[in-house]
């Protein structure tokens, strides 16, 4: 049985959790598979980027936080998936070294209008670096289902 369900996302709440320390060798894999870039895959060619050095790759950054409210809470869920991501925003480079967590916001919970065993819960997560410095911020809504007995009749 899962141990969070729709009724326990509670709006305004705010949490933070989570902890990852990126070393430089896990920043160029990311990168070579999936973000073949300089700036993520070379320090002599990614001082003359935009970043002024090695970083990250972005998409590496929202992988991470992913496997981050996995496991705090996803796994651990009525979760049924999500319709999709509204919005992403890298702020700050990642760098080897950066050590991330998660704060989590919940913005808003609503029960579906056509399905009364399930809602709808809004989030905006900020992904920080070891300074509180958020580094990415992702607006998302996830599914989740209503704790049994509490789904209207």
């Amino acid at each position: 049985m899962p141990r969070l369900y729709f009724e326990d996302f509670v709006p305004g709440t705010v949490r933070t959790y989570g902890s990852r320390t990126l070393s430089r060798d896990e920043l160029i894999a990311f990168a070579t598979s999936f973000d073949p870039q300089p700036m993520h895959l070379d320090e002599v060619a990614a001082e003359k980027t935009l970043l002024g050095g090695l970083a990250a790759s972005g998409w590496h950054t929202c992988a991470l936080l992913m496997r981050m409210i996995a496991d705090d809470f996803i796994l651990d869920s009525a979760g049924m998936g999500a319709p999709g991501v509204d919005e992403v925003k890298w702020l700050r480079p990642v760098r080897a070294g950066d050590t991330l967590s998660v704060r989590e916001t919940i913005l808003e919970a609503r029960p579906s209008r056509t399905r009364d065993d399930r809602g709808y819960v809004r989030f905006c997560f900020e992904v920080l670096n070891q300074h509180g410095e958020p580094v990415l911020e992702q607006t998302t809504s996830i599914i989740f289902g209503r704790r049994p007995g509490e789904a209207a009749a």
